[in-house]
């Protein structure tokens, strides 16, 4: 029911044959940017709001360009790109030239590629924000081409690194910082070689040397130590070396694939098997803590850069951000929606002959068809001891089990999204009342002020669109009783390792939590908390605790969800009864075994930059800092 805004998205292509090969045996010299293009174009719900490539060359000429990068904003970025590509291409008159002369001057045609799919979490925006970022240097094994998903917890402690070794960044912010940072240590690996063979060689041969003995290892174990973040990092040198590193803890996801052809990674693993049409066990999840390395001369390998150390995959990347068509995360998802069963009949009574079942919005669907076979297997256990109470009393006519057997659920298709309506007007209720016709519900339905509907979301975040639209629109039904269901638990806390959700008052779980501390008397605990927040400020890392769990503390979820319900009907806009029910953590590991990183529902934070930012987070949502993140 409720966008939420997207993660960041990545794409790396590494050609290991010469570009002529491409060219006789799949007939265009394109198939690396259409490799690009495709991972890219599947991984568009990671980002909407911009997208940019890169492309290094191996066998330019001096005084042409070796390095290309494109980007763009808005939802079209990546045809807009590639448009703009394919119009370059046209100009160079690719089918007419020579072999030679496309690997040293077409431009885009090169061995490596990358892309990027934006959503900035920082409320950043505009070209310049857009990766890749590009550190140019007039020697090609000192360029340095980055791109990534990730978000760092202390940008402020790697900014102040930065400088004291004498640079001077031009832009405050993760991305441009980590690039600098790496950029040092890549010069100072160039140094290194530089000084290992300048007794020896001769120029042009020892800047050949250099290029040829680049050890990216040593350049990210030189940079890489001090990030506290999710984070997968994607990189090339201008001369030919390319490296993605991930996060110690696997936050943020990457997944590769490699042959005698080809090396690509991406952020999700069906991306990959699809467009590479590879079987699922051919494609690798790259390690925590490890980087996929491939150097100048095509050699690939995986290094193990920081150590891989507890596992906090993201569980939300499972619930709604990855693609559900992964094997694993269809059946995750379906799971989540079983979990939340014996919850759902405690709120409808038991009575499934009178309750309609249905999900808003289509990405809560494979947790509804969960939902459904748990439903049904409620159901059948049922008919199977009616059968047998009734056998018991004697013979069953075939009428009486046909009876029986007959009783089916009712799964309903209750809401169909009108994309041409538009809110465009701005102003309170007026925009309300438009809102809630967004959705065309399915009338006849549901039996007026008798049935329960039950329909499944896969999160509750914000509960804005709840309140604006959604309850709105399925009270036009006239059931009795209306239950959200949320497969996954209630979001409680920030995140700061790649999704948009750093605000605490946000969060209508925390609105409730602090609405029901009001209500009962218990307010001095806000300001307790904001003093122990305080004083969590100068403490060092392993010192630092989540206080704002004491926000939450005196309740139950079912306590916090019942305020909520409160909180979203209280204009009265809805007749009909509002429950809600959430997926609790335990469900959530159950169903989600591999990727138990669940801070935004328990404040469990992977590492101290998370929190000390959510008590950071706490202390201005105190203060009324609310445009701070």
């Amino acid at each position: 029911m409720e966008i939420l805004k997207h993660e960041c998205g990545v794409a790396v292509v590494r050609l290991l044959k010469p570009l002529e090969y491409y060219k006789k045996k799949y007939g265009t010299w394109g198939y690396g940017l259409g490799k690009l293009y495709l991972m890219m174009e599947k991984q568009h719900n990671r980002g909407q709001e911009g997208a940019g490539i890169g492309v290094v060359k191996l066998h330019s000429h001096p005084g042409h360009e070796y390095l290309f990068r494109e980007r763009a904003l808005g939802k079209d970025a990546i045809q807009e790109i590639f448009g703009t590509v394919n119009a370059r291409l046209a100009e160079f008159d690719l089918e007419d030239a020579p072999a030679a002369d496309v690997e040293a001057y077409a431009p885009f045609i090169g061995e490596i590629m990358m892309g990027h799919l934006r959503y900035s979490t920082t409320g950043k925006s505009g070209i310049s924000y857009c990766h890749p970022f590009l550190r140019r240097n007039n020697w090609r094994s000192r360029n340095l081409l980055m791109c990534g998903n990730f978000n760092m917890t202390n940008v402020d402690s790697i900014f102040a690194d930065v400088v004291a070794h004498g640079q001077h960044p031009r832009i405050y912010s993760d991305t441009v910082i980590l690039l600098e940072q790496l950029g040092e240590a890549l010069d100072k690996e160039n140094h290194r070689i530089y000084r290992q063979y300048r007794g020896s060689l001769d120029e042009p041969a020892l800047t050949h040397a250099i290029e040829e003995n680049l050890d990216m290892t040593r350049v990210l174990e030189k940079a890489s130590p001090s990030w506290d973040g999710g984070f997968v990092i994607c990189g090339a040198t201008g001369s030919g070396d390319t490296f993605v590193l991930r996060d110690r803890h696997g936050i943020r996801p990457a997944f590769y694939y490699m042959d005698d052809e080809i090396v690509v990674l991406a952020s999700e693993r069906p991306v990959i098997q699809t467009v590479m049409n590879v079987a699922r066990r051919d494609v690798r999840e790259l390690a925590p803590g490890s980087a996929l390395i491939v150097s100048k001369n095509g050699k690939v390998s995986v290094r193990d850069i920081l150590g891989e150390d507890r596992n906090e995959r993201c569980s939300f990347e499972r619930i709604y951000f990855s693609r559900g068509s992964d094997a694993d995360i269809y059946r995750e998802r379906k799971r989540l929606g079983r979990n939340v069963v014996p919850a759902i009949m405690e709120s409808i009574g038991g009575d499934l002959d009178h309750s309609v079942f249905s999900f808003i919005p289509n990405t809560a669907e494979v947790a509804f068809i969960g939902m459904v076979g748990g439903l049904e297997d409620e159901l059948n256990r049922r008919k199977t001891d009616e059968i047998v109470r009734a056998s018991a009393e004697g013979p069953l006519s075939p009428e009486r089990v046909k009876a029986i057997m007959d009783r089916r659920l009712r799964v309903e298709k209750v809401a169909l999204k009108d994309i041409k309506l538009r809110t465009f007007i701005a102003e309170g209720e007026a925009r309300n009342d438009l809102a809630a016709h967004v959705y065309d519900v399915t009338y006849g339905i549901v039996e007026n002020d008798v049935d329960t509907l039950v329909v499944i979301d896969d999160s509750i975040v914000r509960g804005t669109t709840l309140r604006q639209s959604i309850l709105r629109m399925l009270d036009r039904l006239h059931p009795r009783k209306i239950v959200v269901v949320s497969s996954s638990p209630q979001v409680r806390y920030p995140d700061y390792y790649g999704i948009d959700m750093s605000r605490m008052g946000e969060f209508i779980a925390f609105r409730a939590a602090v609405a029901l501390l009001e209500e009962r008397g218990l307010g001095h605990i806000l300001e307790e908390t904001y003093r122990n927040c305080l004083a969590q400020e100068g403490l060092l890392d392993y010192e630092i605790t989540n206080c704002v769990k004491a926000v939450y503390a005196p309740f139950s979820q079912e306590e916090i969800s019942r305020k909520i319900a409160e909180m979203l009907t209280a204009d009265g806009s809805v007749k009909a009864e509002v429950e809600l029910v959430y997926q609790t953590i335990e469900g959530l590991h159950e169903a989600v075994p591999g990727c138990p990183g669940d801070w935004y529902f328990s404040g469990n934070y992977p590492t101290p930059g998370g929190t000390r930012l959510v008590n950071r987070a706490f202390i201005n949502y105190y203060e009324g800092n609310a445009d701070k993140r």
